[in-house]
């Protein structure tokens, strides 16, 4: 398994850059280009941050829409990951005991960017 190669984009590159370098080092720039869609000449532009469009927004759409999806332990189903991090940015919900468990296991998921022990695990 190849470490994914987003380095073009910086020290924090944009959420689809990750989930698209990722997918490629789990499998190969071919066989994801098919999974979403999109050749794999211009996957590796993407990635190296050479892409020839002035937006990538339409590539951050396609790859959002394959890649971006969460198996959600909380909500109990896919999500997108904008719909996880609305769900963890709610406030407490003090008037439910059941949504207080839900809402405090939230904030230890591994998918949880501003989780200390996500990143750790991230960094291993």
């Amino acid at each position: 398994m190849n470490a994914p190669r987003t380095e073009a984009w910086g020290a924090q590159p944009p959420l689809f850059v990750q989930l698209l370098g990722a997918e490629v080092a789990r499998s190969t720039i071919t066989a994801t280009g098919k999974r979403i869609g999109m050749s794999r000449s211009a996957i590796s532009l993407v990635l190296a941050n050479r892409y020839p469009s002035p937006s990538t927004a339409g590539v951050e759409r396609r790859v959002l829409a394959v890649l971006g999806r969460i198996e959600c332990l909380v909500v109990g189903e896919g999500i997108t990951a904008d719909e996880c991090q609305r769900y963890r940015d709610k406030p407490a919900p003090t008037h439910n005991p059941q949504a207080m468990q839900k809402w405090k296991a939230c904030l230890h998921c591994h998918f949880n960017p501003d989780c200390q022990e996500a990143t750790a695990s991230r960094l291993h």
